[in-house]
């Protein structure tokens, strides 16, 4: 027999035996009972934290915490001899039949009953403390870290201040909220004999972390000889909690991405209290440092894709295939350059041109008609007038509502022309015969001039003195009206021919 196989078979004997010593059962009190209900078999991961139990009834730690004075507290100094002692060698046939992989199993197991018991140790400390310092719960909520500075402070207080050994456990920003605190804190010294059990319950929990910690580094080791590739993508120890959740190398390899994602899932009781906390749908994988590196809004599509490559990295593991390492290496590079693709800064936008249009030149009508219709619709000089600028010259707005638009030259004098701008034929309003005619004969005067409708002088007068007759009425307009009648009966532009001679054949 090897000594793993001996060194297994004392663990699974020392666990027969103390199974109902480690936690205490209804017989010592109903607070050890609903914590010994509370541990089950995914470990402290399934202990709800809000379960709160009283334990400032307890005389001793060592009446609720029984772990170290079992036979599996000399384990982590036999898996050292076996570190020692054991070479790697070649793994043939399913790996879940060799005693070194169940030895890791078993070693696995035993960090989170270690974990458990650590829980167990923080509560009974902190409610034996909360008698001297009731706020440091709140200040420091890590366990281990309430333990060290409980273990520090002790009866006195004041030595937050200028405390070498507290500044290596706690943040200058967090002695220094606990040290202002601890000056106003309402409450009382403890006795003698409770301050004894608090540094009991201390060093107990300080030793069995210590344990957890040789235990985790044997782990660590002997993983890379179990699964190197899957250790190398995420890390020995989560490979190995991983594997004793699924139930072995072979398990895992027949498991889907989807479901190794969720191993280690935690199932917590509430009780009412909020779950905005609790994250669900994440197991060991979502809580490896690769994917905790991470920002928070990435960390669920890392844990993914984390999975999806352990699941490749057992099944090369199960075959006993790349020993090296190399396959794993390769898989993880490939997780690191999509990691680093995700946070990569998006691309700057650049402003293109737009594209040239893929429709040919219109065909243009030509002829008169297009060309009169160009003149027709083309600027008048009143509108050229308008769009001209005189230089230095500040113009005045046309309108109120619309500022900056002015009539440019139009209306100005000394426009810079020597002669008057001719009248553009084709641009000229059209009038229509039937019009022409219509405004001709409105012009027409008939009987005399009159001062309303001719701007002729008012003292102008149709009596006029003749050497025959003397005063005589005369109309001064009638030979200029004989005249304009005929030049409008012959020469209007109105007028037509009024009578054709037909000549002859000859």
């Amino acid at each position: 027999m090897s000594l793993a196989d001996e060194l297994l078979a004392d663990l699974e004997e020392a666990g027969d035996e103390g199974e109902d010593d480690l936690y205490p059962g209804g017989e010592e009190g109903e607070s050890d009972g609903e914590a010994a209900e509370g541990k089950t078999e995914g470990g402290l991961e399934d202990i709800p934290e809000e379960m709160e139990v009283d334990y400032s009834g307890a005389e001793s730690v060592t009446s609720i915490a029984k772990l170290r004075n079992s036979k599996q507290v000399s384990f982590p100094d036999k898996c050292a001899q076996v570190v020692c002692c054991s070479c790697l060698r070649s793994v043939s046939g399913p790996v879940e039949a060799d005693p070194e992989y169940r030895l890791i199993v078993a070693a696995n197991n035993l960090t989170v009953e270690i974990d458990n018991e650590l829980n167990i140790i923080h509560k009974f400390t902190r409610d034996k403390y909360s008698k001297r310092f009731p706020e440091l719960e709140s200040l420091v909520p890590n366990s281990l870290d309430y333990i060290r500075t409980v273990k520090e402070l002790g009866n006195n207080l004041d030595k937050c201040k200028n405390n070498e050994t507290l500044q290596q456990i706690l943040t200058n920003a967090t002695i220094m909220v606990v040290s202002v605190t601890a000056s106003t804190t309402q409450g009382s010294l403890l006795g003698e004999d409770e301050l004894k059990r608090l540094e009991e319950a201390c060093d107990m929990a300080l030793e069995l972390n210590q344990s957890k910690h040789r235990i985790y580094e044997y782990v660590e080791s002997r993983m890379s000889f179990i699964a190197p590739n899957l250790s190398i993508i995420v890390g020995a120890s989560t490979a190995a909690k991983i594997m004793g959740i699924a139930g072995g190398l072979t398990n895992l390899s027949k498991m889907p991405a989807c479901n190794l994602m969720l191993l280690g899932a935690q199932r917590k009781t509430l009780s009412g209290f909020s779950s905005t906390s609790l994250l669900p749908h994440t197991g060991f994988i979502y809580h490896c440092d690769v994917v905790q590196s991470l920002p928070p809004d990435l960390r669920r599509k890392a844990a993914r894709l984390v999975a999806a490559k352990c699941t490749l990295a057992a099944r090369v593991d199960s075959f006993h295939e790349s020993s090296d390492g190399k396959v794993g290496y390769d898989l993880k590079e490939e997780i690191e350059r999509k990691f680093d693709k995700w946070q990569e800064p998006p691309p700057v936008k650049q402003v293109k041109p737009l594209p040239a249009p893929l429709d040919g030149q219109r065909k243009k009508r030509g002829g008169r008609r297009y060309r009169k219709m160009k003149e027709r619709l083309g600027l008048t000089e009143i509108r050229k007038h308008a769009n001209r600028m005189t230089f230095a010259e500040i113009e005045d707005d046309a309108y109120q509502e619309d500022l900056g638009f002015s009539l440019g030259q139009l209306g100005k004098s000394g426009s810079g022309r020597v002669r008057q701008a001719q009248v553009n034929e084709a641009t000229k309003a059209r009038i229509s015969k039937s019009l022409q005619r219509t405004l001709q004969k409105q012009s027409m005067t008939y009987g005399g001039k009159s001062t309303v409708r001719d701007r002729s002088s008012g003292t102008s007068s149709s009596v006029a003195f003749t050497p025959l007759q003397g005063l005589e009425i005369v109309n001064p307009q009638a030979a200029e009206k004989k005249v304009a009648e005929a030049n409008q009966k012959y020469f209007s532009n109105m007028a037509e021919f009024l009578k054709v001679k037909k000549e002859g054949k000859m």
